[in-house]
């Protein structure tokens, strides 16, 4: 089986342009560039690839490719496919953007609002019994803890309902905006 392996720099204008967009949003949603960039090229890719061949692509160092690809089947966005007649591993990402959202926000939620909302537990517990907390304070670790329990239990209904509705609700929102008459006209 003979590949054809394209560089970053000599691919389409469109397509180098996603992967490298898509590596620095990546580094400011603190996911490192390279992951972010291997992750554009797979989901980009119509075939899936090689290790090797996303190293040489990218001009990314082959042990930084393996460690990344390890960290993006944790995330569940990329995987690992057979591919005939080849002794290589080969990686695909996660094409269905919906699956795509769901799973980076399951890790996001993993990561960032769960122990958050532990946290902010703990602090109001702490808060209530300590006279060197003022009130003021204690109210605004209450609405922070309510807050983020309101987006932890949006998260949870949104992560139930089928793609379709998902899709419905967002495209609804500038009818709704526009019937509570928040709209900025």
């Amino acid at each position: 089986m003979t590949e054809r392996t394209e560089t970053i720099n000599v691919m389409p204008e469109a397509v180098r342009r996603f992967i490298l967009h898509w590596g620095d949003m990546g580094q400011q949603w603190g996911v490192n560039r390279s992951i972010a960039q291997i992750h554009a090229l797979l989901y980009i890719s119509e075939r899936p690839l090689p290790a090797d061949v996303i190293s040489e692509t990218l001009g990314i160092a082959r042990s930084n490719v393996s460690n990344s690809l390890k960290e993006l089947m944790s995330f569940r966005i990329v995987q690992r496919v057979p591919v005939a007649g080849e002794r290589r591993d080969h990686f695909t990402a996660e094409t269905d953007v919906w699956e795509l959202a769901r799973r980076i926000a399951a890790i996001r939620k993993a990561r960032e609002i769960d122990p958050a909302l532990e946290t902010l537990s703990h602090c109001l517990s702490d808060a209530e019994g300590d006279l060197q907390v003022s009130d003021e304070q204690r109210r605004r670790l209450r609405e922070m803890h309510a807050f983020t329990a309101d987006m932890d239990r949006w998260y949870s209904q949104m992560q139930g309902l089928p793609v379709k509705t998902l899709t419905r609700l967002v495209r609804l929102g500038d009818r709704i905006v526009a019937l509570l008459g928040l709209s900025k006209s």
